[in-house]
């Protein structure tokens, strides 16, 4: 685990109800306080320097405690490690997988409000409930 990483803040969208539940479920791992969380459709949101507001409701996004800014699957990659989880995304950064993984993620994002979120959870092995969220966080 590179601690430049952590702690590291998941910009996530909070209209989307398989992000809020993937946003709890990481919430609820994240024994070690490595996370933050960030609603980028809270009131006063900020973009940080380097995307757009489109860009950040397209992909997931991330800002590292060193200050790199990190997208798609390399966002979940890293919240899971974060958590303990990093051996189930550990493949998505093999040479041979990344392409496909990248485009896998690029779809379920592009079409994450018409896939039911139960669905894709449960694709992803995770049976959370949906949580509410306020400006910055999910409800544990």
């Amino acid at each position: 685990m590179n601690a430049n990483n952590y702690p590291m803040t998941l910009f996530f969208d909070s209209r989307c109800p398989l992000c809020v539940r993937e946003m709890r479920a990481l919430r609820r791992r994240d024994r070690a306080a490595r996370l933050r969380f960030a609603d980028v459709r809270a009131p006063g949101f900020v973009v940080p320097p380097g995307a757009t507001l489109d860009d950040m409701l397209t992909a997931i996004h991330a800002r590292t405690a060193s200050g790199r800014l990190v997208a798609g699957v390399e966002t979940v990659r890293l919240a899971y490690e974060a958590v303990g989880l990093g051996w189930l995304l550990a493949p998505t950064a093999w040479r041979p997988l990344r392409g496909a993984s990248d485009r896998a993620y690029a779809w379920l994002a592009r079409h994450r409000f018409a896939v039911p979120a139960w669905l894709a959870l449960a694709a992803l092995g995770a049976r959370d409930r949906v949580a509410a969220c306020d400006e910055s966080h999910c409800a544990p």
